[in-house]
């Protein structure tokens, strides 16, 4: 099988924003995904990138729904963009009595950091809103300080910051985050350059995995699309890459 063409773009040289969604599951899905976040995690921290959560949302049982942070390297975008797609995992289920074998699947998506001078925000289409960030998720952010969610009002789009000590430092990448998803959102309305930021982004489901991870009954990473595997899924969770990602 072919390995999937990293063409050069001119976002190539831009550092990753990586969201992570909890799919179908319950449960077990939110867990994979916060599996996933440590996996990014390790491997940034193994290549000696800076990487930081800007926002997580807690599971309700376990786990997380979803997360982003910011990758902060010469061409994380160029590397890292092949990792967007549904990741699937297949184990014994630990939250189940039964201990019965499930499939769980979280969405990945990457997208390069957008300047503010490619894209406009008007002050008056925004909608600041403050609140404490509390709860689960205090190993990857602050959860003592105010955090900041902005709306643009004329798209929808959500960006949220709870990463900093200071209410301004949340507001300041709350919004260089906006103008990402915002240049993202303006540039999907045509076809070949939605494909070039984001690829597409399929139902995180059975039979639209990119990557499969198996625990059980066997132990097995494959990549779908490149046929690279691993005989060691233990290792490539806490962030051995490498193999996956050149």
């Amino acid at each position: 099988m072919d390995k999937p063409e990293k063409s050069e773009d001119r976002y190539d040289s831009k550092n990753a924003i990586l969201s992570i969604y909890a799919g179908a599951g319950g449960a077990d899905a939110q867990d994979w995904a916060e599996m996933l976040l440590r996996m990014y995690l390790r491997y940034a921290k193994k290549k000696g990138w800076p990487a930081q959560v800007l926002q997580i949302k807690a599971g309700k049982e376990a786990g997380i729904k979803n997360a982003t942070l910011e990758i902060r390297t010469a061409s994380a975008y160029g590397i890292l963009k092949n990792e967007a797609g549904v990741h699937r995992l297949v184990r014994l289920s630990p939250f189940k009595a039964a201990k019965i074998r499930h499939t769980s699947f979280a969405l990945v998506e990457i997208l390069p950091e957008i300047e503010e001078t490619e894209t406009t925000i008007k002050p008056e289409d925004l909608r600041i809103d403050t609140y404490r960030a509390s709860g689960p998720g205090g190993q990857y952010v602050n959860v003592t300080e105010s955090a900041v969610r902005l709306t643009h009002l004329p798209t929808g789009l959500v960006a949220a910051c709870q990463s900093e000590r200071s209410q301004g430092e949340n507001k300041k990448r709350a919004l260089k985050l906006l103008y990402t998803k915002l240049y993202q959102y303006l540039s999907v309305k045509k076809e070949e350059e939605r494909i070039k930021l984001r690829g597409e982004r399929p139902s995180a489901e059975w039979g639209s995995q990119i990557r499969s991870y198996v625990l059980h009954p066997y132990k097995m990473v494959k990549d779908h699309r490149t046929g690279v595997k691993s005989s060691e899924p233990e290792r490539v969770l806490d962030g051995e890459l490498d193999k996956f990602i050149k």
